[in-house]
């Protein structure tokens, strides 16, 4: 095979320890170097000392990491790649032979790099991400804090959501186990909650034991402590997303987009689409669209890869919003698709159209420009008014207006 790098350097990595393969012309040398920082300063400067073009290695965890920033501010060209994409032969498995087995695949050209943004964009994603999980972690709280009320008779939520000022006020007194008259909880809810007054007097009568009280008072203070951390997030975010505010903007116009998963898509693709050749390449690198399953010439069921599960997720969610949205192009493609295929694909392939949309709004630097609910209707009409007027004559219409009964 024809070589395309002379000099370069595969790199297996672990938690304590790097295997570094570097090929020079025919002949490899292996050293193993810790994984300190000034261990890493060690390896670049024998690299580049040695005039490595390129070095590649596995995107294992989090371990790659540091490798990758010291490289960066060395100059050294740098390669992560998808583990799957170069597995070695079996019976072949240590840490030196993977070494090799990456450096040899270096050289000959057969690896294929992964999408690595500037660290500016990293440091977002790393926040954005943080975020993301400090949301879902205080929705799975909410969720135990109603298994413990409903564990304890009480049926709060049936009446009210518990996310409110006035679920609050009611929790603080059955935590202190304190028994209230009518008049009394009409003082402790508001607005159109005083209407259902009636029937929280009896939603609230139930027994909690003081081991239930106290974990109730220990959920809530988390849920408080994370909504506190979760607002001083969306802070540094919103100082740090100054620059992309116009891409922001242009994305929050899609219907189901708020600012939150716009800010969460930027961080993850950035606002610069020269990176993706076609929207397409987007949509797969983020694994929102069918995987290659063809065999015979026929093309099989096929799933969708893992892709980016962060921007993945959020587009889901995002999908599940625009298609409450009446009126919309992606509401009348979840109908079309959903009568056939499902509800689940049918969200994903709305998913889909939304990341190309994104990525002809941020790569054009246009407003978006919604299709419209009728846009299957007026897509090749001529042909649809054919197809019809088939049908209609095989159920017996004629042209003349004169319909005749089948044999």
């Amino acid at each position: 095979m024809e070589v395309v790098y002379r000099c370069c350097c595969g790199v297996d990595v672990h938690k304590k320890k790097t295997v570094a393969c570097l090929y020079t012309g025919k002949s490899h040398e292996v050293r193993e170097f810790g994984t300190t920082t000034g261990e890493i300063r060690g390896m670049a400067n024998w690299l580049t000392e040695a005039g490595c073009e390129i070095v590649a290695m596995e995107s294992t965890g989090a371990y790659w990491k540091p490798l990758y920033n010291l490289f960066e501010i060395s100059g050294l060209e740098t390669m992560v790649v998808n583990a799957a994409h170069m597995k070695a032969l079996p019976g072949r498995k240590t840490d030196i032979k993977d070494a090799e087995w990456i450096g040899d695949l270096l050289r000959h050209g057969l690896l294929r790099a992964s999408f690595i943004p500037d660290r500016t964009q990293r440091e977002l994603r790393e926040i954005a991400r943080y975020r993301k999980s400090l949301t879902e972690e205080r929705s799975r709280e909410w969720n135990r804090l109603q298994k413990i009320l409903e564990g304890a008779n009480i049926k709060i939520s049936s009446v009210i959501d518990i996310n409110t000022a006035s679920a609050r006020n009611l929790m603080k007194v059955i935590i202190a186990d304190k028994a209230i008259d009518r008049d009394e909880l009409e003082d402790l809810v508001y607005g159109k909650v005083r209407s259902k007054v009636e029937a929280l007097l009896p939603a609230i009568d139930g027994f909690t034991t003081p081991l239930q009280r106290r974990l109730l008072g220990c959920i809530i203070d988390h849920i408080d402590d994370m909504t506190r951390r979760i607002t001083d997030l969306d802070v540094v975010i919103n100082d740090y997303m100054a620059e992309y505010e116009s891409a922001i903007d242009r994305i929050s116009q899609l219907p189901g987009i708020a600012r939150h998963s716009a800010e969460v898509v930027i961080a993850e693709i950035g606002k610069d689409m020269n990176r993706f050749p076609t929207a397409a390449h987007l949509a797969s690198w983020a694994g929102v669209c069918p995987g290659n399953n063809q065999s015979g010439g026929k093309r099989l069921n096929g799933k969708s890869n893992k892709g980016n599960k962060t921007l993945k997720s959020t587009l889901i969610r995002s999908a599940h919003s625009a298609v409450k949205v009446k009126n919309s192009f992606f509401s009348a493609q979840f109908q079309r698709i959903s009568v056939r295929r499902g509800k689940r694909r049918a969200i994903l392939a709305v998913a889909h159209s939304m990341l190309i949309a994104i990525y002809h709004v941020l790569k054009h630097d246009v407003d978006f420009r919604d299709l419209g609910s009728d846009y299957y209707d007026t897509y090749n009409r001529e042909r649809k008014i054919k197809g019809h007027l088939k049908r209609l004559e095989a159920l017996g219409w004629s042209p003349e207006g004169s319909a005749t009964v089948p044999a």
